[in-house]
């Protein structure tokens, strides 16, 4: 009995490990940009990015965006939203700018 136990427990411990590492995998190749990347080459493109952008906050990182190998989402002082993408060696590809805001979909169209 005790032998049933014991394998049980270890499928139990095998299952939530594939599971982390699924959940992992996902996390690190995510499009959401709340999701964070990590490493020493993500600090380097957030550092790029920033240089670039003359400052603000680093508001979230991709490795691996359709538009660059880095994306670095930068929230400036003023509250404008930067998307510095690079390529594998930190070059500047394009930085659009979000000019949007929450309340601009309620502003009457000036057309």
């Amino acid at each position: 009995m005790a032998h049933a136990k014991k394998r049980k427990v270890l499928l139990a411990v095998a299952a939530a490990a594939v599971m982390l590492l699924v959940a992992g995998v996902a996390y690190a190749n995510g499009s959401d940009s709340s999701e964070q990347a990590t490493g020493s080459d993500i600090e380097k493109a957030k550092s790029v990015a920033l240089d670039h952008t003359n400052g603000g906050q680093v508001t979230g990182t991709e490795i691996g965006d359709e538009e660059g190998y880095y994306e670095v989402e930068v929230t400036r002082d003023d509250g404008s939203q930067v998307d510095v993408h690079l390529d594998r060696d930190f070059n500047v590809l394009s930085a659009p700018t979000d000019h949007g805001s929450p309340d601009d979909k309620d502003a009457p169209n000036d057309e």
